[in-house]
């Protein structure tokens, strides 16, 4: 597999610090409010990298930490009158419930900040005894310029860097580009006793500290928006460097933004929008496909136009995928003369599959030959398919769109119980040519939200969209 690598701006033959292992860590949210659209690119592009990985037989570690202590949540909480902990513990809940929708699996750790105080205040305690850190009023800052390769990442010198940042001044800072490492309490807000006095820790340093606790002080990849590389990413690769005294990441991978009809998404501009407010009119799975049909470093563009093609994009996978269980139950010969040619032709989809994803996750590719899949899996199995065929299509499906965390079909997990109890009484119904209490089911059905198609291999039947 090849990996645009941020620092080097190349694409590099990927190779894991221990053969077999990946260690992924990437940013998570702060979590003050629901996530919005932006947020959702990069938790499907990495569970994506995660699940391809995986899919490939690595071991996956993947860390993706939860900001829950932050200047707007104790802004959050003072306008809904609770405390910190309450926003936070609130928007976690609501965070996971989204993540679950858009098919994110859990990340191997998911640590919190406020977990992880005491190897925070150990971690800034290792930079200010070997000269990077400093205290001052009561916070402590990084020392920037004690890191010889400041702006590695984003490829400026430090002095470019500072001539173009918003820099937080104030009198105790020894250089306008220093960054806050903790920072003193002030009346109201949470805080934790240190050897500084009272406080909590900066946005940049809970990162390093868990990335660090739970995958180790080098990690083989560190992902995150394009937005984190400064100074976020900046500040991480710094203090982790300087107190580690090791390469922090081997590979840093970044996905590109999001724009609403053409434009930057912000909030000034009206086009601002939460993945709860879009998945409450599309459902989840069109907003993960919209994700997934670019390559992540490209912008994304997001219209209701756009997420009408998501929908039906995903329905032609669903209807190939239900029509193979109609036909599963269907009486159908085990094996047919064309099921050596349509193996073939699906190893070659699953070829151009892996090969776009090998090729830095080109997730557009690899959507475009799920489709290509379909479109042949329809024609292999429109005239008399065995059933060889029918559960060899439907295990190639499966397995490709699993690894993009697409559902392959349409239907619900299970259908309850009561539903395949009317189903099979309409069955019984018609075959005792009592068509009035069918047709009677069929509407008690339909009214439930399921509709049936009766053929000549018996009933099938699906969601009403």
């Amino acid at each position: 597999m090849r990996i645009y690598n941020t620092m080097t701006h190349t694409k590099e033959e990927f190779v894991p610090i221990k053969p077999g292992e990946v260690k992924i860590y990437a940013c998570g949210p702060t979590v003050y409010n629901f996530i919005h659209i932006g947020n959702a690119r990069p938790l499907i592009i990495f569970d994506t990298l995660r699940r391809y990985f995986e899919y490939r037989g690595y071991k996956v570690d993947f860390a993706q930490n939860f900001t829950d202590v932050d200047d707007k949540i104790i802004s959050r909480a003072k306008v809904e009158g609770i405390s910190a902990a309450e926003i936070a513990e609130k928007y976690i809940a609501e965070f996971k419930k989204d993540a679950e929708g858009l098919g994110v699996h859990p990340a191997t750790y998911q640590p919190r900040a406020t977990e992880n105080i005491d190897g925070i205040i150990a971690f800034i305690s290792k930079l200010i005894d070997n000269g990077h850190a400093y205290a001052a009023g009561g916070d402590v800052y990084f020392r920037v310029r004690s890191f010889a390769d400041y702006g590695k990442l984003s490829n400026q010198p430090l002095d470019d860097l500072e001539a173009g940042a918003r820099i937080d001044v104030n009198d105790v800072k020894e250089d306008p580009m220093d960054f806050a490492l903790w920072k003193a309490a002030k009346p109201g807000e949470p805080s934790w006793p240190s050897p500084w006095g009272d406080g909590r820790p900066g946005w940049h340093i809970e990162c390093s500290v868990m990335a660090c606790r739970y995958l180790g002080q080098t990690i083989d990849i560190h992902g995150g928006g394009q937005d984190l590389i400064f100074p976020h990413h900046e500040n991480e690769i710094a203090q982790s460097e300087c107190a580690n005294g090791v390469p922090f990441a081997h590979y840093w991978m970044h996905n590109g933004y999001i724009n609403i009809d053409n434009r930057k998404m912000s909030k000034s501009l009206g086009n601002f929008f939460t993945v709860r407010e879009i998945a409450d009119k599309y459902g989840y799975e069109p907003i993960r496909m919209l994700m997934l049909s670019a390559q992540y470093r490209s912008p994304v563009n997001f219209s209701d136009g756009i997420l009408d093609q998501m929908c039906a994009g995903l329905e032609r996978i669903h209807n190939c995928r239900d029509n193979l269980d109609y036909l599963s139950a269907g009486s159908l010969p085990e094996t047919a003369q064309g099921d050596a040619a349509a193996a073939e032709c699906y190893k070659k989809h699953r070829e151009e599959f892996i090969c776009a994803m090998d090729d830095d996750l080109n997730t557009a590719d690899a959507v475009s030959a799920i489709y290509e899949l379909v479109r042949d899996i329809n024609a292999a199995v429109s005239t008399e398919p065995s059933k060889k065929l029918v559960k060899d299509s439907a295990a190639m499906l499966d397995e490709l769109c699993g690894v993009l965390g697409i559902k392959a079909s349409g239907k619900k997990e299970q259908v309850d119980s009561d539903i395949e109890a009317l189903i099979e009484k309409r069955r019984a119904a018609r075959a005792a040519k009592d068509f009035k209490a069918a047709d009677a089911i069929r509407d008690e059905l339909k009214a439930r939200g399921i509709q049936l198609e009766d053929g000549p291999q018996g009933v099938k039947w699906s969601y009403i969209k």
